[in-house]
């Protein structure tokens, strides 16, 4: 298991558009697999997974540790991940988040839960959060050496850029006047 990647993949399951079963299918095309086996209710179960789970990521951008551990905690309780061992081919032993036959919102739930439990337990509960750039609501994990990430992408983080760079030209064109 990938840990951090799976917690990076659950800022992809928050931010992405899961309307409807053809927007879930588009956000599996990397897994074919799933993709083939998703369905309406699994569309519908991760819907209410991202509502459930975006508070954590503001919280943790806040730094209310306590209510991180506490979202993450309540949402492991009501969506226990149940791994399994799994040799593709007899002796590449490796852990999967959920059995073969798990749903497809059961899989991609235990991924992003148990991705995000052990990142907070490795790197502390401030590491995720939601973009710092005006008009942006994505989230994001930061894995930074520093813990410096402030913004889902380097577009949004060009943009907040220019744009105080902007504001701080005008400031001291109008002081100047």
């Amino acid at each position: 298991m990938d840990f951090v990647r799976y917690a990076e993949a659950s800022a992809g399951l928050l931010n992405a558009d899961l309307g409807s079963l053809d927007a879930l299918r588009a956000h599996l095309a990397g897994r074919p697999r799933l993709q083939a086996r998703a369905t309406e209710r699994d569309a519908r179960d991760l819907r209410r997974l991202q509502t459930d789970l975006r508070p954590v990521f503001a919280a943790s951008g806040e730094g209310r540790v306590d209510e991180v551990v506490t979202g993450l905690n309540a949402l492991l309780a009501r969506h226990p991940v149940a791994p399994v061992i799994s040799a593709h081919d007899g002796t590449d032993l490796h852990l999967h988040v959920a059995h073969r036959d798990a749903g497809v919102a059961e899989q991609l739930t235990g991924e992003a839960l148990l991705g995000l439990a052990t990142l907070v337990c490795d790197l502390g509960a401030t590491r995720l959060g939601v973009c710092g750039a005006e008009r942006c609501e994505e989230v994001y994990v930061d894995t930074s050496p520093n813990s410096s990430r402030r913004y889902c992408s380097e577009r949004c983080s060009s943009r907040a850029n220019v744009a105080a760079y902007r504001a701080r030209r005008r400031a001291a064109a109008r002081a100047a006047s």
